[in-house]
């Protein structure tokens, strides 16, 4: 009889164990729900100036080196892509942390 016992006591721990895990992922569901909209939206807008910021500046240089010493090239179109590349890592680098930490909340 004592033989019998043992392996239900192993189902109620699986059972207690899965109903912890289940807990766990309900609760994490409601904290991203509270963050839904907004947070989109504020991670949009952070992509958007990590990409517009690096560009202007780079337009503002270049359109500042044009006036100063002019040459038989475009300083503000190759500062406006350099720019644009700036951003688009930068933009890529905070969408990738991000991410990392949706992951790490995700295996936890």
């Amino acid at each position: 009889m004592a033989e019998n016992s043992q392996p239900e006591a192993d189902v109620q721990d699986e059972f207690a164990e899965e109903v912890a895990e289940k807990e766990v992922r309900r609760v994490r569901a409601r904290q991203r729900r509270a963050r839904g909209v907004w947070f989109g939206l504020g991670t949009f807008g952070l992509v958007g100036w990590s990409v517009a910021v690096p560009m202007m500046i780079g337009v503002a240089i270049g359109i500042w080196i044009d006036t100063t010493w002019p040459g038989g090239f475009s300083w503000t179109l190759m500062l406006l892509v350099a720019g644009v590349v700036i951003g688009c890592l930068n933009a890529w680098y905070w969408v990738q942390r991000e991410r990392d930490a949706i992951e790490e909340e995700r295996r936890r």
